[in-house]
């Protein structure tokens, strides 16, 4: 399977499997990026099912993180990684917690979707089976972000969120700012019942042709990538500087970790950005 098309790549490398932007290669000599494909691999690193990880799963987990990083070029004491609770909040990353092992499981990153830096070498790192994240790039300010936006998150605008804080602290222009947006669940396969419709509905009333009714199934299907990519232009990022990865990760549920899929014991795939 390969999942190149306009705006990304599959690479492989030392059998491991990653897509890259396009867009963001054109900046290869400021930043790095990957999302990881396999379901063989996992990057889970904190709680599952509100428990603590077993310590062979963890540390089985830890090196699937070494092994991308790796095959990226970086070193994986760099990652920074966010304790994710479908929240709204982004957090700046201005210091290494961890000297000699990444930054996994900090009080610091609690209830975080998002991290925000500008300072080089550290890999900031998210996760899904499904949920939207988003990788921004700056690059006139030299800025980047890795978000995480479950439809929770969504709700709670934390694309617009990381944006607000990228001008904020480092007086970011939103119209040189790039998102991309990696594999998640799609149009297509995100069904949701009226209360979460009503949800949807009631936020994004300025928004249309997001939700779209399904009789047979007595259910709606929501477009939540096209709202992230709707709020971010009414936030003032140009519509060429969103870019969409387009790949559901339920109809590559063969490749990418789904939670719609896969249930119970769900993986986790990552994605990364940093700065050099």
């Amino acid at each position: 399977m390969n999942l190149t098309n306009d705006n990304v790549i599959h690479v492989k490398k030392d059998g491991i499997e990653y897509l890259q932007f396009r867009k963001l290669l054109e900046y290869k000599d400021i930043i790095n990026h990957a999302y990881s494909l396999g379901i063989n691999y996992n990057y889970r690193t904190d709680k599952s099912n509100k428990k603590p990880l077993p310590r062979e799963e963890f540390e089985k987990n830890c090196k699937d993180y070494e092994s991308l990083c790796n095959a990226m070029g970086e070193n994986c004491i760099n990652v920074v990684k966010c304790n994710q609770e479908h929240t709204k909040n982004v957090k700046l990353v201005n210091s290494k917690i961890n000297p000699n092992e990444p930054d996994f499981n900090l009080s610091e990153y609690d209830a975080t979707d998002g991290l925000v830096t500008n300072k080089s070498n550290f890999i900031l790192a998210t996760t899904n089976a499904d949920c939207i994240l988003l990788l921004f790039f700056d690059p006139v300010k030299k800025v980047i972000a890795n978000v995480h936006s479950g439809w929770k998150g969504t709700l709670q605008r934390i694309s617009v969120e990381a944006v607000k804080k990228m001008v904020k602290e480092y007086n970011c222009n939103p119209q040189d700012i790039i998102c991309c947006i990696c594999p998640s669940i799609r149009k297509c396969h995100f069904e949701v019942d009226k209360d979460v419709k009503d949800l949807f509905e009631k936020e994004f009333k300025e928004l249309n042709s997001f939700i779209e009714y399904n009789e047979k199934k007595e259910k709606w299907n929501i477009d939540t990538v096209l709202i992230n990519k709707e709020i971010l232009k009414k936030e003032g990022l140009k519509e060429e500087n969103i870019i969409d990865s387009g790949l559901c990760s339920v109809c590559n549920s063969k490749i990418i970790h789904s939670f719609r899929v896969e249930k119970e014991g769900y993986g986790l795939n990552t994605a990364l950005i940093s700065l050099k």
